[in-house]
């Protein structure tokens, strides 16, 4: 394999936070990179500034977004990148100085995979709130091509500026697409359902930055709506799900969680109950479907689950109870967002 990576950097209106970024990439213990960053209509000083250390460094190259937006620059910088390992940076984001060398390793260790992450830490420590911080917790405790597998339709498996993946597959996958859902997970599903192999190095490799105009916090793109739509339209095709079609529950039979599920029942498919710990419910129907108790599982042969409670702490107590009952997560039941 070639040692030379290519970095895929679109920016706008960056200024404040670029000179960290590079400096970042400049430290890198690995020297054979180069940076393609591409300029998403900026309009803050930020092209000149990086085009100026562009010409103090050949590796430096600074395009011109053709259209505008966050997936065009990604797709007409990706399809400058000039070799085969991609690794993607936010321009607000700090690489750690290993970060390419260690990916790069993961790749020579084992050349099946498609996708190499890292873990993330978060910073600066006074923006990120509790929600947030429990999604890094649980990101970075997924880090095998199993966790990753049983955990797909959780949440996004990545932070997208930790990754580095192959340039021809994704191009082959159909790139970046545009479309209302958030263009980084998408890929990650659809990478997943082409059986590519994908894993996360157990390794602290990126500072990831929040900020109240991250495009996650602002971007309809990346609602909670929209997450559920996309996790609803690779679900409906998931062969694991597929077995079970007309044997599954759902757990969960509150009205959030129906809203949330129903971009899945809308494609025609039926649980054979809702399953809730609340007494209040159990024992109703909704739909013409029961509500019933957990108890109720092992007695009706123990039908495929999938728990659409989305609270962190929730979800991991109701799979603990499905693990006692025999479940296997991943097999007997998934769980989704």
């Amino acid at each position: 394999m070639s040692g030379f990576i290519s970095i895929l950097l679109p920016f706008h209106n960056a200024r404040d936070t670029l000179p960290a970024c590079l400096e970042s990439i400049l430290a890198q213990t690995h020297p054979h990179w180069e940076l393609v960053a591409v300029n998403d209509q900026s309009t803050d000083g930020s092209e000149a500034w990086l085009r100026t250390l562009a010409r103090r460094d050949r590796r430096i190259r600074v395009l011109d977004n053709p259209r505008k937006g966050l997936v065009s620059a990604l797709n007409h910088g990706l399809a400058a990148c000039r070799h085969e390992l991609v690794a993607r940076m936010d321009a607000d984001d700090i690489m750690y100085p290993r970060r390419l060398a260690a990916q790069l390793a993961h790749f020579s260790r084992k050349p099946e995979l498609a996708l190499s992450a890292t873990r993330v830490r978060l910073f600066p420590e006074a923006l990120i709130e509790k929600g947030f911080r429990e999604y890094i917790r649980w990101q970075n405790l997924c880090c095998s091509y199993a966790d990753i597998a049983r955990q797909i339709y959780v949440e996004s498996p990545f932070a997208h500026p930790s990754v580095m993946f192959r340039k021809t597959l994704v191009q082959t996958l159909g790139g970046y697409r545009q479309g209302g859902f958030p263009e980084d997970y998408d890929l990650w599903l659809r990478l997943f359902h082409s059986g590519q192999p994908m894993e996360k190095l157990p390794e602290i490799l990126l500072d990831w930055r929040e900020s109240p105009n991250r495009v996650s916090r602002t971007d309809p793109r990346c609602s909670r709506e929209a997450f559920d739509r996309l996790r609803a339209r690779y679900l409906a095709r998931d062969p694991r799900f597929l077995a079970h079609r007309n044997q599954f529950v759902i757990w969960g039979a509150g009205r959030k969680t129906r809203k949330r599920c129903r971009h899945l029942l809308e494609q025609g498919f039926q649980p054979r109950a809702w399953v809730d710990i609340d007494p209040k419910k159990i024992g109703n129907e909704i739909g013409g479907i029961p509500v019933v108790g957990s108890d109720w599982l092992a007695r009706n042969g123990r039908p495929f689950v999938l728990i659409y409670v989305a609270n962190h702490g929730a979800r991991e107590d109701i799979a603990g109870e499905l693990d006692a009952l025999g479940y296997v997560q991943g097999k007997d039941y998934l769980a989704v967002g």
